[in-house]
């Protein structure tokens, strides 16, 4: 059964490992455990629906209650303490295309908000409904799941949007292909999702981000139905798949999208090298992305990341003996981790490995071997379940990301971190910033920074902390001339800082497309757009 109030299957658990409470005392003090409210207290305060009696729509306070959040840190706030102060009126399970379009009738008839919903993992509040005198219905799409057509000639799949990431790749696998495509949020997130919030996957560099993968599909809206045919390439004017991706539910409902797949790979390695510092392994992953090696993986951590994943892992011995054997060779304190991905053919699998292995050589890398890279693999859809026991101990825990060119990296880094620990000195407290940097290209890379902190024992108290920190990070990335979200997507949280990066022309554009879309203004307002 899934979480109604945390991350994922009630059944799995990832517990702290037994010295992890002390280390997480000496970095920012003791946690107090919050007491959180109950399913059932949650339940009551589920207010009476709105919505007229629908065949495809639930009205229970529990089924509300359950797609009225994602994932945020203001959304588990909101989830554990019980004060959520919008609910959806109802939530929609269609399972045809057909009960989406009278799905979208229905709404306009009725002047109702409607919100396209796929696994609920966004954390930057796409989901959420907003206050206000009209309706909300949330359309649940994940009955519309099914695998409808699968070319292996031009190596094309065409999917219901509403297929999770398990489900997809166990049907593709099954014919011996996969999509490649793996967030951290793949258990729950949707390939509609996907392409809705430009979503990457932690092996992109082989397989492509998802506007790559994107061949074509279907979006139904309030004006109409956008077909996009899945062709290999075309100069007939703008691309108008590109509009669809990133939409984030403001244009209308995708139904079905067309995938590039590729064939299973033979091998699959995964492995570790470590650096004496971050910045010689920062040259290293330069000089190798800019030679075009066949990686589907690049991820290196900064001293301070390395330092924590190493105290968190458990296998006390293991690691010791790890650290011994570095220190010998002159790799000890402010150490930086890479993690390195290959995929295909094991001939190519070999040389990629032996030519990234070389280069690392030259900037005093030590190839460590595939131990920890494979430890990485087995548990990537692990770690998201770390925030339930951080939470449950009086942590709280999140992250932000963005991307930015080669010669930006050390500046927005180092503000970001920066203004993160000063906002929450204001607090009286302390900060544990640390910061990877993955799906690298070869004119720059994203930086992807954590973030945790003790939790308050009043609830505004905790959401003026997550804003002053996520207000003063955002505008060191802007600052910065960064995208204010990489991979998460816009939704309400970053979409104060759109307009940063797309300009006002931009904005009005995307203004327009949505008159043009949803001219009775019922897709998702406030995501994107302030109205």
């Amino acid at each position: 059964m899934k979480r109604w109030n945390g991350w994922g299957d009630t059944a799995v658990n990832y517990p702290l490992p037994e010295k992890a409470g002390d280390y997480l005392i000496d970095l920012v003090g003791e946690g107090r455990a919050p007491q959180d409210a109950t399913l059932a207290d949650v339940i009551a305060t589920v207010p009476e629906s709105r919505l007229p009696a629908h065949p495809l729509i639930k009205t229970d306070p529990e089924t509300r209650l359950k797609h009225a959040r994602g994932q945020s840190f203001p959304d588990w706030v909101a989830l554990r303490s019980g004060h959520i102060p919008t609910f959806p009126d109802g939530v929609a399970f269609p399972n045809t295309e057909a009960h989406v379009r009278s799905l979208l009738q229905f709404a306009r008839d009725h002047d109702i908000k409607l919100i396209p919903y796929g696994g609920g993992t966004s954390v930057v509040g796409h989901i959420n409904p907003e206050p206000g005198d009209r309706p909300v219905l949330t359309v649940n799409l994940q009955r519309l799941s099914r695998l409808t057509t699968l070319d292996s000639t031009s190596q094309l799949a065409t999917f219901g949007a509403g297929v999770a990431g398990p489900e997809m790749e166990a049907q593709l696998r099954a014919k011996g292909y996969t999509l490649g495509h793996f967030p951290q949020s793949f258990e729950y997130s949707t390939l509609g999702g996907w392409v809705a919030t430009r979503s990457s996957g932690q092996q992109s560099r082989g397989y492509g981000r998802i506007e790559e993968l994107f061949a074509g599909g279907k979006l139904l809206a309030p004006a109409g139905d956008l077909i996009m045919p899945p062709l290999p390439a075309s100069a007939a004017g703008p691309d108008l798949r590109q509009l669809v991706l990133g939409s984030e539910g403001r244009l209308g409902i995708i139904t079905e999208a067309t995938v590039r797949i590729s064939p299973l790979p033979e091998r699959e390695s995964f492995n570790a090298i470590f650096f004496p510092n971050f910045e010689a392994g920062k040259t290293a992953v330069r000089q190798m992305l800019q030679a075009n090696l066949p990686l589907s993986m690049l991820r290196l951590s900064t001293g301070v990341e390395t330092e924590t994943t190493l105290a968190l892992a458990g296998h006390e011995m293991l690691i010791g003996t790890l650290e011994r054997l570095l220190s010998i060779r002159g790799v000890d304190e402010g150490k930086s981790m890479l993690l390195l991905g290959f995929s295909g053919n094991r001939h190519i699998v070999s040389a990629a490995r032996g030519e990234a292995v070389s280069l690392a050589r030259d900037h005093d890398g030590i190839h460590v071997g595939q131990q920890f890279g494979n430890q990485w693999q087995k548990g990537r859809f692990r770690t998201p379940y770390l925030r339930n026991a951080l939470w449950e101990i009086g942590y709280g825990v999140d992250t932000l990301e963005t991307a930015v060119t080669w010669n930006q990296v050390d500046a927005t880094l180092h503000d970001i971190e920066t203004s993160l620990k000063a906002a929450m000195e204001t607090f009286g407290e302390r900060l544990h910033v640390f910061t990877h940097l993955s799906h690298m290209y070869a004119t720059g890379c994203s930086i992807y920074t954590t973030y945790l902190f003790r939790l308050a024992a009043d609830l505004d108290e905790n959401l003026a902390r997550w804003t002053a920190m996520k207000t003063a990070a955002s505008e060191a990335i802007v600052g910065h001339n960064g995208t204010i979200s990489h991979q998460h997507g816009v939704g309400r949280d970053h979409q104060p800082y759109l307009a940063a990066e797309k300009g006002e022309l931009g904005m009005a554009t995307l203004a327009a497309l949505a008159r043009q879309y949803d001219p009775v203004g019922i897709m998702n307002p406030g995501v994107l757009l302030t109205r």
